[in-house]
């Protein structure tokens, strides 16, 4: 991590404790739910918060312990395959739920055409390629990276990528990558929005018959709101990953 970056996370960290937030929205009886936020390659601050929350995890009563990850594994981070590695490997005692990103999205247009690629450039795709061991160096053609991508990619990433949900739902919660089109029902919705919609969501106070925890616009905290919560503190640029625990009707705010 550069100096720079190191600088902009001590002005963005806060307090890491978790903050209890009660709701009237609750999920199911006996449920723990645990949705992190956008990870993007930066697999020490999900090691970090996942000792947190396991040790959170193992002084629940609860029989029944749920994991969503809201998407944007890949990007901008260092090292999105050990992320990947990471994931695939899965999570003891935990219903695990992986959301599709648009990231993730943009990672696998790649894979089938080398098109993407000044685009998927753009938004951190070079890391990713870097974290496979591969190199686009200056004249390079996309279509010979591509090729080289996709022989670096492992079978079980792939998989891992082409498995990915766009939804979940936990009682009054659904988890979701960016957001929903306020007025839309969720039989409605189109991908690319559940991919990729911020202003339209985030200014909406509609309500969309669940309480909406996302990801997808980076904060400087979560935002909370009677119809959102949004749990994405750029990890890769702030050095602050979060996740928000559910129990019955208490919500908890736990950061790296």
């Amino acid at each position: 991590m550069s100096a720079w970056i190191r600088k902009l996370a001590g002005l963005f960290r806060r307090n890491a404790a978790p903050v209890i937030e009660p709701s009237r929205a609750t999920v199911p009886h006996d449920t723990l739910v645990i949705a992190i936020g956008d990870v993007h390659g930066c697999i020490d601050l999900l090691e970090d918060l996942w000792k947190q929350l396991s040790s959170i995890a193992a002084r629940s009563q609860c029989r029944r312990k749920v994991l969503v990850f809201l998407g944007d594994y890949v990007d901008r981070g260092p090292a999105s395959a050990t992320v990947i590695d990471r994931l695939v490997r899965g999570f003891d005692g935990f219903t695990t739920i992986f959301l599709k990103g648009n990231h993730e999205e943009a990672m696998l247009q790649f894979v089938s055409s080398p098109l993407v690629g000044e685009l998927w450039r753009s938004f951190g795709g070079m890391e990713t390629l870097r974290s496979y061991g591969v190199i686009h160096g200056e004249g390079a053609s996309w279509n010979d990276t591509r090729a080289a991508f996709a022989m670096a990619l492992p079978p079980a990433h792939l998989d891992f990528l082409k498995n990915l949900k766009l939804h979940h739902i936990e009682g009054d919660y659904v988890f979701v990558h960016a957001g929903l089109r306020p007025h839309v029902s969720l039989e409605d919705q189109v991908e690319h929005d559940l991919l990729w919609i911020r202003d339209e969501f985030l200014a909406s106070d509609a309500d969309f018959g669940r309480v909406v925890v996302h990801g997808h616009t980076p904060g400087q905290e979560p935002v909370i709101r009677d119809n959102r919560i949004g749990i994405d503190t750029g990890a890769f640029f702030t050095g602050r990953l979060t996740a928000l625990v559910l129990e019955g009707r208490e919500r908890r705010l736990v950061s790296t």
